[in-house]
């Protein structure tokens, strides 16, 4: 369980790089137009139209599972991250400040003769500690503290807003427990990829079992393997987890033990820091059959669980047979990565990780210009105003709902770049030296900055992501969308490019976002971010009739042979799409202002916006993390996300697209929600 599950919230991958002056990074006006296939009809590929030549040419870097824009960009920002926490660390800061941390951390991961030298003595504790449980309240008590350093445990607890009084904050409990991807991976015999990740699975925790030095591992995996099958078939699907206001019950800590028996409810709690006089359950039935199982199944079979999943969540700081081991089956097994990245890398993965936003003072004053702020900050309000208009002239939905959703977007929250005020680390020791304490103490830390929250008022200015993440995200709770500094960066955003690109790109992203606040879920929220349906029942009947259509067109896409995209799990994505795209396109006809757009190199604007669009979207995979990302992402692969132009009138004119073309749709069959 996540906060971006249970907020509802969308995530998008974005990310960074330097402002040159004057030209745009890309091509003459912001689009790479040597990376076009013109030899395909828009009609026929869109995505291979404006992408097929950079699809054919571009290998996937041995060390990554995907690759593309996103991707691309995310490697720009490790690389400037990496920068600046160098930097940190050459300046040797005054210790206790965030440059000593910044830089002692980062050292201490990439000193790996030291880690080697450690061999399983920094984890030794923790193994024995396992080992030593006697009791059902002694697990449950382990269990409870594991949450503080980020193992694995089948029953896991959050922190976050109330999602019926967003004044305050609440305890939240939920499904876990699962060291694959998802539950159809247990439990689906009809994918023989599904059916062989199983058998490698095993295998894995067997080899991670030995190289600890523990006996009869191979029985233990396959006891293990089986405890994970059962809790599985405890766990909701991800679709139904979609469901928000399913996600709110609230459970007297008092009556956990008699609602949900078999967990040592109190010994839990404790350990976990929780002494709250209700919690919130995330998915009842869930935590129920697991409860259940702690209590039936032997301690003993507990314990191994426990012990494998302890050695997986420290692999990235244990000696490189552990690293290696974990790769092979995470990195290789289930994302098809034939490389391990650089360690310089995965330090910089694990600094952000832990001290993120003290990373991001340092990144933003290097990175982030106040031009480039203030340009996406003029295209944020543009988004709004057609945003606006968009609300006025829906025929689906009933004066009395426009004018709350009006008023919901009068409330609005954008986030553009980084927090107003830094996160204080003051309390966060970290040792030179100490690979493994780090890594565990930034966890906690966290785990208690969180569970602090309790009792205090909201702090609406707090930010779920770093400013050097490729990533954004729409928090209902909030009312607002967060755009942190990485996302401003071509092919994106680029304040010298042509605008109709920038409104292709970072404006049907803003679009995108922005609209989750006004779709199936984001309905379930009012303007001040309370979980409160302000819709009609007929509203709802009218807009159902949309989303069955876009369940319907999305499933019919197959990106793997056999394997075609979910339609209902990602239809909230694919529907913010289709939104986005719309109110993008309508921003960018106010940003001209009543006069014609310039033809540039021979492309109208119009072509412009929607070839924008196509080039955010270039990405290759490799199959087994498109398997994975078709399972569980609630996102529609990103080089199958383009088609949704295909519902847009604007673009059977730009490209003077005819009936007989692939993905024509006739006009009665575009899907015209927004």
């Amino acid at each position: 369980m996540t906060s971006r599950i249970l907020l509802g919230a969308a995530a998008l991958a974005l990310s960074t790089a330097a402002f040159a002056a004057g030209k745009p990074q890309l091509g003459d006006f912001g689009y790479d137009a040597t990376g076009m296939d013109k030899t395909v009809a828009p009609g026929d590929d869109f995505y291979k139209y404006a992408n097929g030549k950079w699809d054919a040419a571009t290998p996937i870097p041995s060390d990554k599972s995907s690759w593309g824009g996103f991707a691309i960009l995310r490697n720009l920002s490790d690389e400037r991250t990496r920068e600046v926490i160098q930097q940190a660390a050459a300046a040797k800061g005054a210790p206790g400040s965030n440059g000593q941390k910044v830089g002692d951390f980062y050292a201490s991961f990439m000193d790996e003769a030291a880690i080697e030298a450690k061999g399983l003595s920094p984890i030794k504790p923790e193994l024995d500690a396992i080992a030593a449980l006697k009791t059902p309240a002694e697990l449950a008590a382990w269990m409870g503290d594991a949450n503080r350093s980020g193992v694995t445990v089948p029953v896991g607890v959050e922190v976050e807003q109330d999602l019926k009084d967003n004044t305050k904050y609440a305890i939240y409990v939920g499904q876990g427990g699962l060291g694959l991807p998802d539950r159809d991976y247990y439990l689906d015999d009809s994918n023989p990829k599904f059916v062989d990740a199983r058998a490698k699975y095993k295998t894995h925790i067997a080899a991670m079992l030995k190289l600890a030095g523990i006996a009869d591992a191979d029985a233990k995996a396959e006891r293990i393997f089986d405890l994970e099958t059962k809790i599985a078939k405890t766990h909701w699907t991800r679709a139904q987890s979609r469901q928000i206001e399913k996600l709110y019950n609230p459970v007297a800590t008092a009556e956990l033990a008699t609602k949900m028996p078999g967990l040592d409810w109190a010994a839990y709690l404790k350990a976990a820091g929780v002494d709250q006089a209700q919690v919130i359950v995330a998915q009842p039935s869930a935590v129920t059959g697991t409860a259940a199982l702690i209590a039936s199944e032997p301690l003993s079979v507990w314990q191994d669980y426990l012990t494998y999943h302890t050695l997986s969540n420290a692999a990235p700081v244990l000696p490189k047979a552990f690293v290696a081991e974990d790769f092979a089956f995470k990195g290789t097994t289930l994302a098809g990565t034939p490389e391990l990245k650089a360690r310089w890398k995965r330090a910089v993965d694990m600094v952000n990780g832990g001290m993120g936003e003290a990373v991001g003072q340092l990144y933003v004053a290097k990175y982030f210009p106040p031009e480039a702020k203030a340009k996406a900050d003029q295209l944020v309000k543009n988004l709004i105003a057609a945003m606006d208009l968009r609300l006025q002239k829906l025929e689906w939905m009933a004066p009395e709902t426009k004018r709350q959703a009006r008023e919901k977007l009068a409330a609005f929250t954008p986030k553009i770049g980084y927090p107003d005020k830094w996160r204080d680390y003051s309390n966060l020791e970290i040792k030179a030296g100490d690979a493994f304490g780090n890594a565990d103490r930034t966890n906690r830390f966290e785990y208690q900055r969180n569970l602090d929250k309790i009792g205090k008022p909201v702090d609406r200015t707090e930010w779920g992501m770093t400013p050097m993440t490729v990533n954004a995200y729409a928090n209902p709770l909030m009312n607002e969308v967060v755009f942190p500094a990485a996302i401003l960066q071509p092919p994106f955003f680029d304040p010298n490019a042509d605008d109709a690109v920038n409104y292709g790109g970072i404006g049907a992203v803003i679009g995108h976002e922005l609209s989750h606040h006004f779709d199936d879920q984001g309905r379930k929220f009012d303007k001040t971010g309370k979980l409160a349906d302000w819709w009609t029942e007929q509203d709802a009947t009218r807009f159902k009739t949309y989303t069955d259509r876009v369940v319907a067109q999305y499933h019919g896409y197959e990106p793997l042979p056999g394997t075609h995209v979910n339609g209902e799990l990602t239809l909230g994505e694919n529907m913010a799409d289709l939104a986005g795209l719309n109110v993008a396109y309508d921003a960018y006809k106010i940003s001209l202002g009543g006069k014609p757009a310039p033809v540039i190199d021979g492309w109208t604007g119009d072509q412009r916006f929607f070839l924008g669009y196509a080039q955010i979207y270039r990405a290759k995979y490799r199959d087994p993390i498109l398997l994975q990302i078709l399972t569980t992402d609630p996102h529609t692969p990103g080089n199958w996300r383009p088609y949704v132009v295909r519902n847009l009138d604007a673009w059977y004119t730009a490209f003077d697209v005819k009936p007989g073309s692939k993905y024509y749709l006739a006009p009665d069959q575009r899907i015209k929600v927004w």
